[in-house]
């Protein structure tokens, strides 16, 4: 594909949008020390701050909490243990909280800050909690600035990064648009270093990224995501019925009148249905903690019927895990079929394997006549 192969590609609808999110990179808020640049900050808020006064609603998802910390810290580098960056959390989120208020009180706008956790959106009450509160600030005329709550976020229940959770505020807010902002311009064919490099204007399903390399974080330290993660997270809001488009915080103003700028994930005219947040979250952002081998019963069970896992179809586990972690489900050659939340640990499961929810109800009570993995809480991630 071309770079003006699709023209706009749709851009047009990023322009009339009425509610959009946009998320914004660490490296692009953030000086090569890992201090805030004021100037970069001021210059994307300069261009969020039109788009509401002028009438749109933003919702703001951004990265640079622990890159603010790393300089007033003394750290050379984003840490890497969880302790350390969750303290470099603590101490940066007041830091870019207190810049945002500055920048958008220039235009007379208010910023109000929610931290979310994986659990927020996956957990009905919480989903809920989190989506009245948005609502609620988006109503009084205040900007949100949503961050991953990485002060206690665990290894478990994180987003993984900011680019996922973007998406998923997406879905959550009903947005009309994402715009995913870095220090990248656009998805290329190839490295954009590369002699002969092409910009890909228009993604319009997967067969489009087909032989397309894309990167890791860059080379700043500052940041956790890459262009591989912006391709993920357009997946995902693609998959809400949420277009998305990927460019630099360079561009943004241009991103947000409809240029041609960046790259365009189209939602195919085709799709209707929307997966829920849940489902979401448990396709793209939830990191499995282990697997479970299903039989051919159960794997027909759950790919044709999307029926429950009962425990008389496991034929064995891996990993370990507590009940209501995220789990793949596997079949006999070891390709991961779907993925869902356990009702049963790992300590739990090895003596209920094969056996029937009536037995094991009569051997150990009605507590264990249940799936162990639930329909409602099960996502398939290959289809026959």
């Amino acid at each position: 594909m071309s770079e003006h192969d699709g023209g706009t590609g749709g851009r047009e609808a990023l322009r009339r949008a009425r509610r959009v999110v946009v998320k914004v990179g660490s490296s692009s808020l953030t000086t090569a020390a890992g201090g805030l640049d004021a100037a970069r900050l001021d210059a994307l808020v300069d261009v969020l701050a039109q788009r509401r006064t002028a009438g749109g609603e933003v919702v703001l998802v951004s990265s640079g909490a622990i890159a603010a910390a790393l300089a007033p810290l003394g750290m050379p580098k984003r840490p890497r243990d969880l302790a350390s960056q969750q303290a470099a959390a603590s101490v940066g989120q007041g830091l870019l909280l207190a810049e945002y208020t500055r920048a958008f009180a220039h235009a007379g706008l208010t910023v109000g800050q929610v931290l979310l956790t994986a659990e927020d959106v996956a957990g009905r009450t919480r989903y809920g909690n989190a989506q009245r509160t948005l609502e609620r600030l988006l109503a009084l005329g205040v900007v949100p600035v949503v961050n991953e709550n990485d002060t206690v976020a665990t290894h478990e229940i994180r987003f993984g990064d900011n680019d996922r959770l973007a998406a998923l505020v997406a879905h959550l807010v009903r947005a009309d648009a994402l715009v995913l902002l870095s220090d990248v311009d656009a998805l290329y064919d190839a490295p954009p270093s590369t002699p002969g490099s092409r910009r890909l204007a228009l993604v319009r399903g997967p067969e489009d990224l087909t032989g397309v390399t894309v990167g890791a974080a860059g080379a700043a330290g500052v940041g956790t995501g890459g262009m591989a993660t912006k391709v993920e997270a357009a997946s995902i809001a693609v998959a809400a019925g949420v277009p998305a488009l990927v460019t630099s915080a360079a561009l943004a103003r241009e991103a947000l009148a409809g240029e041609d700028v960046g790259t365009w994930f189209a939602v195919p005219p085709a799709r209707t249905a929307r997966r829920g947040t849940r489902q979401l979250w448990l396709a793209h952002a939830a990191s499995p903690t282990g697997r479970l081998v299903l039989d051919e019963g159960a794997v027909r069970a759950v790919r044709e019927r999307r029926s429950s896992l009962l425990p008389a179809g496991v034929l064995g586990l891996s990993g370990r895990f507590r009940a209501g972690d995220p789990v793949d489900l596997v079949d006999g050659n070891g390709r991961a079929l779907a993925r869902g939340l356990v009702n049963y640990s790992s300590e739990e499961l090895p003596d209920m394997l094969g056996r029937s929810t009536r037995e094991l109800a009569r051997q150990w009570g009605p507590a264990y006549e249940r799936e162990v993995v639930h329909r409602d809480h099960l996502v398939l991630l290959s289809r026959p």
